[in-house]
């Protein structure tokens, strides 16, 4: 496994990964959760968020398949109900 570390920025912050990190991993170290690789959370709870990469929305099923790369810009957001 490779130790390279790239940059990305995650919600407006700057934030180190290494070569090889998934979305599913980000999502999951962010929410404090454990993941599965179909990104559904491990207790069986509700997860309740949704994930960007560049601006365009990644399907939850996608994630522990999406390598992130240096330079690019993960948005991860909370579903809020109602209106």
């Amino acid at each position: 496994m490779s130790t390279n570390v790239n940059g990305i920025t995650v919600n407006g912050a700057p934030h180190s990964i290494e070569n090889g990190t998934t979305l599913v991993e980000i999502v999951a170290d962010l929410t404090g959760r454990d993941l599965g690789q179909d990104g559904t959370p491990a207790d069986g709870a509700s997860l309740g968020v949704a994930a960007a990469v560049d601006g365009t929305v990644v399907p939850r099923s996608r994630w522990s398949a999406h390598v992130l790369e240096s330079g690019q810009t993960i948005d991860i957001v909370t579903a809020v109900q109602g209106g």
